[in-house]
């Protein structure tokens, strides 16, 4: 666990914290210093090297494998694409609804808790034959029980998200993935919510296929996100969505030949938007030093302390109250009224449907949490009570 002190000095390297209590880590992580510097140093390379894209490949691949260690994969299984939709969209385009490997399958289960990017991807597959089931909530939650009676032999994938944008809910991930595994199903897991926040195990999850990005709690921009794709899957997807980056040797420019990479780079799209990489770098490598038991240590124990002053006001969570974090969902009468309160007193926080999303990181503090339930005491008229 870090100290007051420690604390202190990692704050020092988030310039909007002097001004804001920053609560907004669910839609955009802080920006750093250290982030700042990473697009120096591409500013740097585009100005004085005598072949960038020679340097901006060595760091492009030095991404692939600072992230591949960062869950636990081979930097084979990492795919860099621009965003999570980028990720998804070409494993379900490479999937064959009800033929080939996939036999008779052709049913996607998931939760209505999923981004609207994964339910609207795998809705698209429809004229190819995909049949897509949600799975209702029951009250903010999606019981594994639900996903048990649901996924059968005719089940061909599961996306499910680590963490729900819209409850804070974290979903079984082991438990899910047995039941999917057991019936002759793969799993595709979006971690976008949850990567950045505690360590990360994919092996140890199990999961087919992972998704995040770095704008949130990895700390970097827009503009770069991680697909990882268990190895023995990579060369039985065929997606008819490539890109020259996608081929065996990027830089043969051979018109004439389809040739995509054996690995994951197969996945990815045109060329990288390079800024972007060294931003993300340096957010990784910045938030690796830190510790990642040390981050979900704090998330924790901030979470905790929010909960329990949510009970006190008698506010109606749509977040477990069990949970460790990061995002806490609480239910209002008047979304964008309780926005402008809290915005005026300088709380940076965000809204989805009647939910008002409050999102930690290791960067906040206990008087950031006070901050925060301060403002919604002074305006419970707003919220729901329960």
């Amino acid at each position: 666990m870090l100290t007051d002190q420690q604390i202190s000095e990692l704050r020092s390297h988030f310039p909007i914290l002097q001004s804001k209590t920053y609560l907004y880590n669910c839609s955009q992580g802080a920006f750093s210093d250290a982030v700042e510097c990473g697009l120096q140093e591409y500013a740097q390379s585009w100005r004085t090297s005598s072949a960038p894209w020679d340097d901006w490949m060595e760091t492009y691949e030095a991404l692939r494998a600072q992230f591949a260690r960062f869950i636990n994969a081979e930097r084979d299984e990492v795919a860099i694409v621009a965003s999570a939709s980028a990720g998804i969209n070409p494993i379900a385009n490479g999937m064959q609804f009800g033929h080939s490997h996939f036999e008779h399958r052709k049913k996607v289960v998931m939760s209505e808790y999923e981004f609207p990017t994964m339910g609207q991807i795998w809705l698209a597959q429809q004229p190819r034959g995909a049949e897509i089931q949600f799975l209702d909530g029951v009250n903010n939650v999606v019981p594994t029980e639900c996903y048990a009676a649901a996924i059968d032999e005719r089940t061909l994938i599961v996306p499910l998200t680590h963490v729900s944008f819209v409850n804070g809910f974290r979903s079984d991930v082991a438990a899910i993935t047995r039941i999917a595994h057991e019936r002759g199903a793969l799993l595709f897991l979006d971690g976008f919510q949850d990567c950045g926040t505690r360590p990360i195990d994919i092996k140890a999850l199990g999961a087919d296929f992972y998704v995040t990005g770095t704008l949130k709690y990895l700390l970097g921009p827009p503009g770069v996100a991680f697909l990882y794709v268990r190895r023995e899957l990579t060369e039985s997807l065929m997606p008819a969505i490539t890109s020259w980056f996608a081929q065996r040797d990027a830089f043969a420019f051979d018109t004439k030949r389809l040739d995509p990479a054996t690995d994951a780079r197969r996945f990815e799209g045109g060329s990288p938007p390079m800024p972007n990489i060294y931003m993300a770098q340096a957010a990784l490598k910045f938030l690796t030093q830190i510790g990642m038991e040390n981050v979900a240590s704090q998330i924790e124990r901030l979470t905790r302390a929010f909960i329990e002053g949510v009970r006190d006001l008698k506010i109606e969570s749509k977040t477990p109250a069990s949970s460790v974090g990061p995002l806490v969902v609480l239910r209002a009468k008047d979304p964008k009224a309780i926005l402008a309160q809290l915005t005026a007193r300088g709380v940076v926080c965000s809204i989805r449907r009647d939910g008002v999303r409050i999102a930690f990181h290791v960067y906040n503090t206990l008087e950031d949490v006070h901050t925060a339930l301060s403002a919604f005491e002074d305006n419970l008229d707003l919220m729901v009570r329960s």
